[in-house]
């Protein structure tokens, strides 16, 4: 999953900033519980969403933190955690996203995985996240089969596209994936009529996930030569823009058809935020407060490195899932 709502502390109110934190070291502490420590590196900012998702609908159950041992990322201290199936089922697709990132490094031969050593290491991870990813998936009962066709297809899409190219046909297997994910956190939550609402708005949110990444890399993606939606369809930045406001909108009024137990989080990340990571793409507006999103500790030294092309923001600075270390805690 990409990394765009990434919110700002000043924008949250204590208490929502605190329960976006318990999210996000949720999904990092089940991705270590479920898969091991090396797989805490794909925790990502749009990740913790699904987790946000399903306890928006079944409400916070008594159960449903614990106290995580201190964390070096958190200036060495403890704190409250979400737990449970949303923050597993959000810890099994963002495992199988990685993966699939992995993967696509790998072929494009982007920095250190041009060796091929490094790219045949990098192949075996992808291997085991995959498999990982699977096996977690099939306990909550979703199927990330869906998933990873949905990755396999985008390669195809990406050849065939060219000048006229709807940019909506590119954009339609991350649409696809982010649906379903969205989706199943209303089984999780025990409420099926949610569950077509939020395929829609998780379609969306695909979508816009999708355009504003080919517009922050826009500028990069041209100076080095890389393939990008927007260059390989010749959609201009206004149609961009369009598309990605229509999008927004959209995810706004699918969440009006769904019914919740306790949306003031969600809404906050969803419609108001993702409105600002739309102005952020576009650079009509910026925030003054510089950080890594609502209170996320940055990274020692600086964050990990990503030579070779970017892997989009994590919560600890740049990530990629196949770079070396992670955050601490318990």
């Amino acid at each position: 999953m990409f990394g765009i709502v990434r919110p700002c502390s000043h924008r949250l109110t204590e208490g929502l900033r605190a329960e976006w934190m318990a999210h996000l070291c949720g999904l990092c502490l089940a991705l270590r519980a479920d898969h091991g420590q090396f797989a805490r590196v794909a925790t990502n900012y749009d990740g913790l969403l699904v987790s946000v998702l399903t306890e928006a609908q079944s409400g916070r159950a008594a159960d449903a933190r614990r106290t995580a041992g201190p964390c070096p990322l958190r200036a060495m201290r403890t704190a409250p955690v979400a737990r449970g199936e949303g923050a597993r089922l959000a810890a099994a697709v963002s495992l199988v996203l990685a993966s699939a990132k992995v993967r696509d490094h790998v072929a494009d031969g982007d920095g250190l995985l041009a060796r091929r050593p490094v790219a045949a290491a990098a192949r075996r991870v992808a291997h085991r996240w995959d498999a990982a990813g699977a096996r977690a998936g099939r306990e909550l009962g979703f199927d990330t089969a869906v998933l990873l066709d949905a990755v396999d297809r985008q390669a195809g899409v990406e050849a065939l596209a060219g000048p006229g190219t709807s940019l909506l046909t590119v954009t339609e297997p991350t649409e696809t994936a982010t649906a379903a994910a969205f989706a199943h956190t209303a089984v999780l939550a025990g409420r099926p009529g949610n569950a077509a609402p939020l395929a829609e708005a998780g379609r969306l949110f695909g979508r816009l996930a999708h355009l504003l990444d080919a517009v922050e890399d826009l500028e990069a993606d041209t100076a080095s030569g890389a393939w990008n939606p927007l260059t390989a369809t010749g959609t201009s930045l206004a149609e961009a823009r369009r598309l990605a406001d229509d999008a927004a909108h959209g995810v706004r009024l699918a969440l009006r058809d769904a019914e919740f137990a306790d949306d003031r989080l969600l809404h906050r990340l969803l419609v108001h935020e993702l409105r600002r990571s739309v102005d952020r793409a576009f650079a009509t507006t910026s925030c003054a407060h510089r950080g890594h999103g609502a209170g996320a500790p940055r990274p020692p030294h600086g964050g990990h490195p990503h030579p070779g092309g970017g892997w989009g923001q994590g919560p600890y600075g740049p990530s990629r899932p196949h770079g070396g270390g992670g955050p601490g805690g318990r």
